[in-house]
């Protein structure tokens, strides 16, 4: 696929995909790195456009240059923010209770404490996410699993067979204790996303390297 093609095809997927308004966003493409320019409403349309673009086949890698501008600013302050995030993360029965802390600085929050699972840590970033007023996230939870897989390898390679996302043989797996390294080709951006998330599911797994090529 030629720069402008790919080019194309990422405008219609932005344009295709509900959550975000492409009218203020820029595209480049050259060799498969896409660089996106301009403004979107919230931290979450942005997140929401890169997993966009990252669909896109021909897609190696993102440079999101993104800036947030806010309709609704006014009465969202640091502690709003907190406010805010420290009531959905009581609601969702997926983030252990007590074990998340949060930081609001300008906007930017940051997650610690620690958790058992990959999906605890990951719930408790999509539950402040979307929040208005974000304008950034570091989510810097600690996994701390009970007990460690005895397999960690075998039961991500299983998974990997059972997946019909990508090419399972492509994907080399190295296990060191709870960290896991990916490395291999694989053909789209999308595929390399799927096999790192396949491998945060891994009971015991408190780390992914990712060092996948996008052929």
């Amino acid at each position: 696929m030629t720069d402008q093609g790919l080019k194309q095809s990422i405008l219609d997927e932005l344009a295709w995909e509900p959550s975000v308004s492409e009218a203020h966003i820029g595209v480049t493409a050259r060799g498969g790195v896409v660089t996106l320019t301009g403004h979107v409403g919230s931290y979450s349309e942005k997140c929401a456009a890169e997993r966009a673009v990252g669909r896109v086949s021909g897609v190696k890698a993102i440079a999101e240059e993104l800036e947030i501008r806010y309709l609704y600013g006014v009465g969202h302050g640091d502690e709003d923010i907190a406010k805010q995030a420290l009531n959905v993360l009581a609601w969702d029965l997926s983030v252990p209770k007590d074990k998340v802390k949060i930081k609001v600085d300008k906007g930017w929050i940051t997650l610690t404490g620690d958790v058992n699972w990959y999906y605890q840590k990951h719930a408790a970033e999509m539950d402040v996410h979307k929040l208005l007023g974000v304008m950034g996230l570091s989510n810097q939870i600690v996994i701390k699993p009970s007990a460690q897989a005895s397999d960690v390898r075998k039961d991500i390679k299983a998974a990997f067979a059972r997946n019909a996302g990508f090419e399972a043989e492509n994907v080399a797996v190295s296990v060191d204790g709870g960290e896991v390294t990916l490395s291999g080709k694989v053909d789209s951006y999308y595929e390399r996303t799927l096999a790192s998330d396949t491998a945060w599911s891994a009971p015991g797994v408190t780390e992914v390297r990712d060092l996948i090529t996008v052929n």
